[in-house]
């Protein structure tokens, strides 16, 4: 049987699996995103101790470049994570094995492990949104990842910005109080003085959070009109603020798309990964199938 490798490498930790899929997990390690180094190192090393794949698959932070006509694919770009800008993150692992590797952003990557195997089965059009260290979205469209000239970059769009409401700047280091300067996890922290999980579920924190949250998925429902939006990462942990975040999100949209999904629905549209915290690292398995 095919044995792959999946990599989701996040901005604070890489998490490493082989096996074929959901049921079929034969290791997995976590570990700190340090230097490219010591982290890509440190997942090579774990592989040649698991058996001989037949293709690996790599979920990304970024920015990266995901074209494979470009000098440059493979490559993270201009990344605000210390001492990975311009790193050369595929042709790390082309020098350690001769297999077929699949490269995408996490986020994509995500999305295609939820169509695969989770809560976007069946479905051409949708999105998956990861709220934590950083926001990031990846879209499938009629059966495709979204590409352009890069990736999407949904975590940096601008939203509304009620300065006597919230008067918090926003810690983006290019934008300031765009999407993920203002409602990311760190956000949440340097906002509040305390980490979203240790945050009550009755704090104004919340609600705040829900608002941000739905001002974004207004802007992606009109542009894109996925059939389910997936909300991942660390703070969607948070299982009340799904809710919340549908709940402002229906005001929003102000019955303008009739559409039961919208009006009735959203606990069928607004949805937690099908995969779980796995999304990622099994969406890395799901590009090697496809590598």
């Amino acid at each position: 049987m095919a044995l792959y490798g999946g990599i989701e490498a996040g901005g604070a930790k890489f998490v490493c699996a082989v096996g074929t899929g959901p049921a079929d997990i034969r290791a997995e390690a976590r570990f700190p995103t340090t230097t490219p180094a010591e982290t890509i190192g440190r997942a090579i090393a774990f592989f040649e101790a698991h058996g001989k794949l037949s293709a690996i698959g790599v979920g990304s932070f970024g920015p990266l470049d995901p074209n494979p006509d470009s000098p440059t694919f493979g490559h993270i770009t201009t990344t605000p994570k210390p001492g990975w800008a311009y790193t050369d993150f595929l042709g790390a692992l082309r020098a350690a094995y001769d297999v077929p590797i699949g490269f995408d952003t996490d986020v994509n990557a995500a999305a295609l492990g939820e169509h695969r195997w989770g809560a976007a089965q069946g479905l051409d059009t949708f999105i998956y949104l990861t709220i934590g260290t950083g926001i990031g979205g990846g879209a499938m469209v009629e059966g495709k990842l979204l590409h352009g000239m890069m990736h999407p970059e949904m975590g940096h769009i601008r939203i509304p910005h009620d300065r006597e409401q919230d008067p918090f700047e926003g810690i983006c280091p290019f934008h300031g109080d765009c999407l993920e300067g203002l409602a990311s996890g760190p956000a949440m922290e340097s906002r509040w003085g305390a980490r979203a999980e240790d945050l009550p579920e009755g704090h104004p924190a919340w609600e705040l959070e829900a608002v941000y949250l739905a001002y974004a998925l207004v802007n992606y429902i009109t542009i894109l009109a996925p059939q389910r939006i997936i909300l991942g990462g660390g703070v969607m942990k948070q299982e009340h603020l799904f809710p919340l975040a549908r709940a402002k999100t229906r005001e929003l949209l102000n019955n303008y798309l009739q559409l039961p999904e919208i009006l009735e629905e959203t606990d069928n549209f607004i949805v937690p990964p099908g995969l779980g915290l796995r999304a990622g690292v099994l969406g890395a398995i799901a590009l090697a199938h496809r590598a």
